[in-house]
């Protein structure tokens, strides 16, 4: 799988939905994404990954009850919905994702969330192609915890090209998350899990 991530690849969904659907048979764990027509092989996360996950979770259903952080989701994004990603998180009201199979439509999710990990592809992938694919698909939100920086960064406001509004804090600070999510993150917990 580390080839693919070295070297992305030119594909038609139809074709990347087979080769998913495939590969995570033969091989469990395997997390493949197309962006702008490119297969993306998401490194598995680590023990710190999941931890940051599980943080916002606890956040998510303390604040907003109604909601659900889908881990590992996949959903269809960018113009004509033909790219597939798959966020660490993906947050939507509950049960919202249900009878749509792998990929889901992006319509009711209000925002999703990145984790960043230690391989060569995490600056080209969740800092420049993922905002861009999810503000093509207009995600209201794209949270992106950059374990590299140190660094929380909320894109918000998409206009169908990228996000008007991208707002950074250091880990430590607050963080408001704007509607339609409307919580606030104490980040401080995240120096915890920076490796």
């Amino acid at each position: 799988m580390t080839a693919l991530a070295d070297r992305p690849h030119i594909m038609l969904t139809e074709h990347f939905e087979e080769v998913a659907r495939i590969l995570a048979r033969l091989e469990q764990g395997a997390r493949l994404e197309l962006i702008d027509g490119k297969i993306w092989s998401k490194p598995m996360p680590d023990g710190d990954h999941g931890l940051i996950i599980e943080w916002l979770t606890r956040i998510c259903m303390q604040s907003r009850p109604e909601l659900w952080l889908y881990p590992d989701q996949g959903i269809k994004v960018q113009s004509y919905r033909r790219g597939r990603a798959r966020p660490d998180g993906t947050l939507a009201p509950s049960g919202v994702i249900g009878g749509q199979g792998e990929w889901v439509d992006p319509e009711p999710l209000l925002m999703v969330v990145e984790v960043t990990s230690h391989d060569s592809d995490t600056d080209r992938r969740d800092r420049v192609e993922k905002p861009r694919a999810y503000a093509e698909t207009g995600i209201p939100l794209y949270l992106l915890i950059d374990r590299e920086t140190c660094e929380v960064t909320l894109f918000s406001e998409p206009d169908g090209t990228r996000y008007e509004d991208v707002h950074t804090v250091p880990f430590g600070k607050s963080l408001q998350l704007p509607d339609p999510v409307n919580i606030t993150l104490e980040t401080e917990p995240l120096k915890n899990w920076v490796s």
